[in-house]
């Protein structure tokens, strides 16, 4: 039974994709800043029946949990298949009346980028130990510079200087760690779920986390001649 781990679990897409992968056969371990909420999410996967999943309380903004995180899931396994990280900010929202100042920019990428890279550094330990390694980084279209410069793509108004950038950098992370560890077999990709109504975004619109936590999926579930280094959403490859 290949291994999972998903950061930002206990709710919206993160807990939909465990859910859909529980249901597929995988053991979750579900990543959860709030230890309290993470409990329910689990207790809500087991009233559907899907026993064979964990609780892992981490904070990915905060480098001593991500630490201890790593170590206590030492105690239950040496191998982890897959990583998902998902967790993430969307920070505050900027306008010309209120522009954002550098540490509000500075905490979105403390963990939507520096996050994710010591969450990937600790356990990556963990991935070097499976048979085919996989690490999923949950980007935005917002990410892709090449739709940015086209004035008739539909998010061409949605300019940031925080959340944006920081899922363009995830991008080139994602690249550069893809690169590293290709000729060990690791598929590394970062995907975006597109429009999703969710918490994150105040339930705006867009499909359901539960309809757009399978294309996630797909990319989570990839065998040893899948892609990797790639950026892709629901229609598939992206511009970077």
């Amino acid at each position: 039974m290949r291994k999972v781990l998903i950061t930002g679990a206990n709710k919206g897409l993160g807990f939909e994709l465990a859910k859909y992968l529980l249901q597929k056969g995988y053991f979750v371990y579900l990543g959860c800043r709030n230890f309290e909420m993470g409990k329910i999410a689990i207790n809500n996967l087991k009233n559907y029946g899907l026993e064979n999943c964990m609780l892992l309380e981490i904070n990915i903004s905060d480098e001593e949990s991500v630490k201890k995180a790593a170590n206590e899931f030492g105690k239950f396994s040496e191998v982890l298949d897959i990583l998902i990280n998902n967790a993430g900010i969307l920070g505050k929202r900027q306008s010309k009346d209120n522009p954002l100042k550098l540490s509000d920019v500075r905490e979105v990428f403390e963990t939507n980028f520096f996050g994710t890279i010591a969450v990937t550094e600790a356990f990556l330990p963990y991935l070097k130990k499976s048979s085919l390694p996989v690490i999923e980084n949950i980007t935005s279209d917002l990410s892709s510079l090449t739709k940015h410069q086209d004035p008739a793509w539909l998010l061409y108004n949605a300019k940031s200087i925080s959340y944006g950038p920081s899922k363009t950098a995830l991008n080139a992370y994602t690249v550069a760690l893809a690169y590293e560890y290709k000729d060990l077999g690791f598929k590394i990709n970062c995907v975006t779920p597109g429009w999703t109504s969710t918490d994150f975004n105040g339930n705006s619109g867009g499909k359901s986390a539960a309809e757009n936590c399978i294309n996630l999926a797909k990319y989570a579930m990839l065998d040893k001649n899948g892609p990797t280094g790639k950026f892709f959403g629901e229609e598939g490859e992206l511009p970077w």
